[in-house]
């Protein structure tokens, strides 16, 4: 982000009727999570067989057909082409009943690209959808609006400005909160099924490096990632090579917050610690293993001391780093459970500019393990509390670097 906005905050509880919204009620990216993997090459799935092989070739739409000329015909208002056949492919995305599937239109798309490159105008916030087919914060990203007004991960979206969040796909949601650099948006939240609060928040041109790096006063480097972007491989070997000239005690890979992004730049961040040998990923289609996902090599923090931060937002890609380097024994796993989201996602580009991200695997660490709806408990259990946050203390990273210094 090149300027911070002026924000503004008001949280109050209010009195509601809570259940139905929950009931009833996305990253924003939301790749590989942010949760995917693009579909142009770093997925190759060995099929031998399609999970919906027994559907036909090619839909019969003459039932399409017959509610399209009834809307030409009957409909009281204005009606645009274009939208109507975004409508159908939209409600074909949405029929396979898969929060993490979607269709974007062209102009969708591209914001959808700008996102997962790190420049976009919003609050600062990745979306998802819970069990509950509810939208809710998966990470706030740190430094930005949505963090500093105080939205957690697992605050469920309940209203934007004052229409209900009810119903709504995570690329509307977005849609909705997005805006020009500083004007507000207001939310409300239902926070632990129980409270509802108001936040007014002022958007802001969000644009970050996905990586960041210090090295402390006792020679502990400290590599911090908020999501799995292009430039995430390059950035995280950078820092790698700079802690490995610094000759650090330990490392922290703080993943805290970070809902997700590439496969391949999660392959990459394991690979500064394991070696070609060792497994990153297991991908799995219809029960069926597909594809090994082995690191690449060159590990330059190969038995370096290492602990992994973790919490409720680490998802998809983070959880797919945190569960690789545990299983080979390369990092201990400090901090509270993950989000749970073992689903993989390709992005299909289409002809007229438009985008599908589609559902096409699930993924398991190397020891076998489902993450999805699940998520990965730390080998220490560190809470951050709402006060640690108000007051600027950060237990889990304090407990990472004593258990580094041993």
């Amino acid at each position: 982000m090149t300027s911070h906005a002026t924000l503004s905050a008001r949280k109050a509880p209010k009195q509601r009727k809570i259940t139905r919204i929950l009931a009833a009620v996305l990253t924003g990216v939301i790749i590989f999570g942010l949760g995917v993997n693009v579909g142009n090459g770093q997925i190759a799935l060995n099929r031998t067989h399609s999970v919906s092989g027994d559907l036909p070739d090619n839909l019969d739409y003459a039932s399409v057909e017959a509610i399209y000329d009834k809307l030409r015909t009957e409909y009281d208002g204005k009606l645009d082409q274009n939208t109507l056949m975004d409508g159908l492919k939209q409600g074909l995305a949405q029929a396979t009943g898969d929060p993490f599937t979607e269709f974007f239109n062209a102009k969708d798309a591209k914001a959808f690209d700008e996102e997962l490159n790190g420049s976009f105008t919003g609050i600062g916030a990745e979306l998802g959808k819970n069990t509950d087919n509810n939208i809710e914060i998966i990470a706030p990203i740190a430094g930005f609006p949505a963090e500093k007004a105080g939205l957690k991960s697992k605050d469920v979206i309940a209203e934007i400005g004052d229409e209900s969040a009810a119903n709504l796909s995570v690329s509307d949601a977005v849609k909705k909160i997005r805006g020009e650099a500083g004007t507000k948006v207001k939310l409300t939240v239902i926070r632990n099924k129980t409270e509802s609060l108001d936040f007014e928040i002022t958007r802001a041109v969000i644009n970050i490096p996905s990586v960041k790096e210090e090295i402390t006063a006792d020679n502990i480097g400290i590599l911090t990632i908020s999501r799995f972007g292009p430039d995430t491989a390059s950035l995280a070997r950078a820092a790698a090579e700079k802690f490995k000239a610094a000759n650090v005690k330990g490392v922290v890979l703080d993943l805290r917050g970070d809902p997700g992004g590439l496969l391949d730049a999660a392959e990459s961040v394991s690979s500064l610690w394991l070696d070609s040998s060792q497994t990153v990923l297991l991908e799995k289609r219809d029960d069926v293993v597909v594809k090994t996902f082995r690191a690449e090599g060159n590990p330059v923090l190969k038995g370096v001391k290492t602990v992994v931060l973790i919490d409720g937002g680490s998802a998809s890609a983070s959880e797919i780093t945190a569960g690789a380097l545990r299983d080979n024994n390369a990092a201990t796993l400090i901090g509270v459970k993950t989000y749970g989201k073992g689903s993989v996602q390709q992005l299909l580009r289409l002809n007229d500019g438009g985008m599908l991200k589609v559902t096409s695997a699930h993924w398991f660490t190397p020891s076998g393990k489902g993450i999805n709806k699940i998520g990965i408990e730390p080998d220490q259990k560190v809470e951050r509390t709402d006060e640690d946050f108000k007051n600027n203390r950060d237990p889990q990273k304090d407990t990472a670097l004593v258990f580094l210094k041993k």
